[in-house]
C-alpha cells in the first residue's frame, strides 16, 4: 500500500516544478530521483500504515455505538430512548469542539508520537470501559472521554505529515489516513454482523465495544515506541535523509518548523478563510454524523428486517468510498488543486440525499446511501490538506486545522438528533438538512478557490514588480530561503493551493 505511493511519486519527486501561483522551485533538479524514491517508500512503509491503523481504530471507537444500538445498546436506557441515544453521540463531539484546538497545540508543542500516543490511550481505554457501563450516566462519561482522546490526534496527523511530505504530497497520505476510517465502516459492519450471532453471559454490545477498544489500547503503545517524532529527532532516518527530507520540504514561503508561535493565533482568527474552510466543514461533518451514527438504521428502514443483515449492508458502502477517496486524493495531489474536487464531492453527496428525499424505491435509496458516503469521506483529506496547504506555517496549521474541525463538529451534535425513530423510514428533515449544507458547502468552497486564485494573482503581479526592482535578486531569493514563523500565509513567495 505504501509503497505504491511512493512508486506512483517516483516522477513527480525531484523533477516537479512547484507550480502554485507560477512558481518555480529550481532546488528540485539538484535532488538524486533515487534517493527520494527510497525515502518517500521508507516513511511510506511505517508512517502511513501506523496512522491509517489509527484512525481506523479511533473510527471504530467512535462509531461502534450505531452498531451497538441495534445489538440492544439502548436496554441500559430508560424514559425517551431516542433522545438519550442521541444524547449519547452528541456527548462525543462536544469534548472533541472544546478540546481540538489545545490538542493541537500540544501536538506542535510535544514530540507528535507522544501527543498521538496519549490520545489513543484516552480513547481506547473510555472505549472498552463502555462495555461495563449500565446506565446513561455511565456510558455519557465513557463518551465525553472518547471525544478527549481523538481530539488530540483527528486533525493532529495531518499537522504531522507536514513535517515529513510536501504540500503536494500530504492529501494521497491522508487519503490512506481517511480511507482507513471508512474501512472501519465496512469492518464495524462485518464485527456486528459476527458479534449478533454470539449467545452467552455477556450481552453482545458489550462484546463489540471490547473487541474494538482493547486492542486499541495496543495500538497507543506501539505508536509511543515506533511512529517517528520529527526530522530533526527521530532516529528513524539517517544524517543523509534528514537533509534530503530538509531540501525536499523547501517551498517558498512556507515554514516547516516544529514549534508553537503565539502570533499564529490572531493572524487565523482574522482571515475570512478560516471561517469560511469552518462552514465547508459544518456541511461535511453533518453529513459524517449523520452516516457514523444513523446508516445502519437507515438501511434498516428499506425493508431489511433483520438488524444482521443491516449491519452486513453497510459494509458496500464504506468499501466504495475507501476506494473513492484514495483514488480523488491522489488526482487532487497531482494537480495541485483542492477546490474543485471538494465542489464536486459536495453536490454528489447532496445527489444522493435527493434521492433519498425523492425516491421511495428501496433498491436505489441503497444506492443513494453509496453516494452520500463516498462525498463524505472522500472530501476529509482534501479539506484538511487545504486548510494545512493554505497556513504557511505549522503554527497556523495547528489553529485553522482545529478550528475548521471544532466548528464542524457543531453540526455533527445537530445530527445526533435529526432521525428520531419516528420520523423513519423517510427521514425529511434529516436528509433535507443534509441536502441543504451540502449545497452551502460547495458554493463556499467554489468561492474560497476563486479568492486563492485572486490572490496568488496578485502576489504575482506584487512579486514580479518588487524583482525588477531589486538590484540583486540572489538577495531577494536567499531571503525566501529561511521564511520567518510569524509571516504565515503572508511570507513573501508563498501561493495557496486553489
Amino acid at each position: 500500500m505504501p509503497h505504491d505511493i511512493a512508486h506512483q511519486e517516483k516522477d513527480k519527486g525531484s523533477v516537479q516544478h512547484r507550480e502554485v501561483g507560477g512558481a518555480e522551485a529550481d532546488s528540485d533538479a539538484a535532488l538524486d530521483r533515487a534517493a527520494e524514491r527510497r525515502l518517500l517508500r521508507k516513511l511510506d512503509l511505517l508512517i502511513v500504515p501506523l496512522t491509517a491503523m489509527l484512525y481506523l481504530s479511533a473510527y471504530l471507537d467512535r462509531g461502534n455505538i450505531g452498531n451497538a444500538k441495534l445489538l440492544g445498546l439502548l436496554d441500559i436506557l430508560h424514559g425517551d430512548k431516542d433522545t438519550q441515544f442521541s444524547i449519547l453521540l452528541a456527548a462525543f463531539y462536544i469534548t472533541y469542539i472544546v478540546f481540538i484546538i489545545p490538542g493541537n497545540i500540544l501536538g506542535a508543542t510535544i514530540r507528535p508520537n507522544h501527543a498521538l500516543a496519549l490520545g489513543a490511550l484516552t480513547w481506547s481505554a473510555a472505549s472498552a470501559a463502555m462495555a461495563a457501563t449500565h446506565n446513561l450516566a455511565g456510558a455519557l462519561v465513557c463518551r465525553l472521554l472518547i471525544g478527549v482522546g481523538e481530539a488530540g490526534f483527528g486533525a493532529a496527523v495531518p499537522l504531522y505529515y507536514g513535517l515529513w511530505y510536501r504540500r503536494d504530497e500530504v492529501a494521497t497520505r491522508i487519503s490512506w489516513y481517511i480511507g482507513a476510517g471508512s474501512l472501519a465502516g465496512a469492518f464495524g459492519g462485518l464485527i456486528a454482523y459476527g458479534v449478533s450471532f454470539i449467545h452467552g453471559p455477556i450481552a453482545p454490545w458489550r462484546v463489540l465495544f471490547l473487541i474494538e477498544g482493547l486492542p486499541s489500547l495496543v495500538l497507543a503503545l506501539v505508536i509511543f515506541l515506533f511512529l517517528p517524532s520529527t526530522p530533526e529527532r527521530s532516529g528513524y532516518i539517517s544524517p543523509e535523509e534528514r537533509d534530503l527530507i530538509h531540501a525536499r520540504l523547501a517551498d517558498a514561503g512556507v515554514s516547516h518548523t516544529h514549534t508553537f508561535d503565539r502570533s499564529a493565533l490572531p493572524h487565523v482568527f482574522r482571515s475570512r478563510t478560516t471561517y469560511l474552510n469552518g462552514l465547508v466543514y459544518l456541511g461535511l461533518n453533518l453529513s459524517l454524523g449523520s452516516v457514523s451514527g444513523f446508516l445502519p438504521t437507515v438501511i434498516k428502514s428499506f425493508g431489511t428486517t433483520s438488524s444482521a443483515r443491516a449491519q452486513l449492508l453497510t459494509v458496500p458502502p464504506y468499501a466504495v468510498a475507501f476506494v473513492g477517496t484514495l483514488a480523488v486524493s491522489s488526482l487532487s495531489d497531482r494537480a495541485r488543486r483542492r477546490g474543485v474536487f471538494v465542489v464536486a464531492l459536495m453536490l454528489l453527496s447532496a445527489v444522493g440525499f435527493t434521492i433519498l428525499l425523492a425516491v421511495h424505491n428501496s433498491h436505489a435509496r441503497y444506492f443513494a446511501t453509496f453516494l452520500v458516503v463516498l462525498g463524505a469521506f472522500s472530501n476529509i483529506p482534501l479539506m484538511l490538506s487545504w486548510a494545512a496547504n493554505t497556513s504557511g506555517s505549522h503554527s497556523a496549521a495547528a489553529v485553522r486545522l482545529g478550528f475548521m474541525n471544532s466548528v464542524g463538529q457543531c453540526f455533527s451534535i445537530l445530527a445526533a438528533f435529526i432521525f428520531p425513530s419516528a420520523e423513519g423510514p423517510h427521514w425529511y428533515k434529516g436528509f433535507g438538512l443534509n441536502l441543504a449544507f451540502n449545497v452551502v458547502s460547495a458554493a463556499t468552497a467554489a468561492y474560497l478557490s476563486f479568492y486563492y486564485a485572486r490572490e496568488n494573482a496578485k502576489r504575482d503581479v506584487a512579486e514580479a514588480a518588487a524583482a525588477e526592482e531589486s538590484v540583486d535578486e540572489k538577495a531577494v531569493h536567499s531571503a525566501h530561503a529561511d521564511v520567518p514563523t510569524n509571516l504565515h500565509d503572508q511570507a513573501p513567495g508563498f501561493r495557496y493551493y486553489v
